[in-house]
């Protein structure tokens, strides 16, 4: 059965949340779906969340901070992304 709230690529697997909602803020235009696949790919730190969700961390040069990828509990589906400027390695 196919879930009508997970979008599938291009770019990547993603929440309708996302796609439709953490998208059109206007504090986001700077998400890149590059910056997504390469947090999602190399990560500099993954943790589950209690809720069974992923937290991806990366550091992005262009940006100069690290942003956190917030997935589904699969790992794959991009739920959120924010700039997380309290990130430290």
């Amino acid at each position: 059965m196919v879930d009508p709230e997970r979008l599938p690529p291009p770019p990547f697997w993603r929440t309708r949340y996302f796609a439709l909602t953490v998208l059109a803020k206007a504090d986001r235009r700077w998400i890149d779906p590059a910056d997504i696949l390469r947090a999602l790919a190399r990560p500099i730190r993954r943790e589950r969340q209690e809720d069974g969700r992923v937290r991806y961390w990366a550091y992005i040069p262009r940006l100069g901070t690290y942003i956190r990828v917030v997935t589904l509990a699969d790992g794959e589906t991009v739920h959120n992304v924010f700039k997380d400027s309290d990130f430290t390695e």
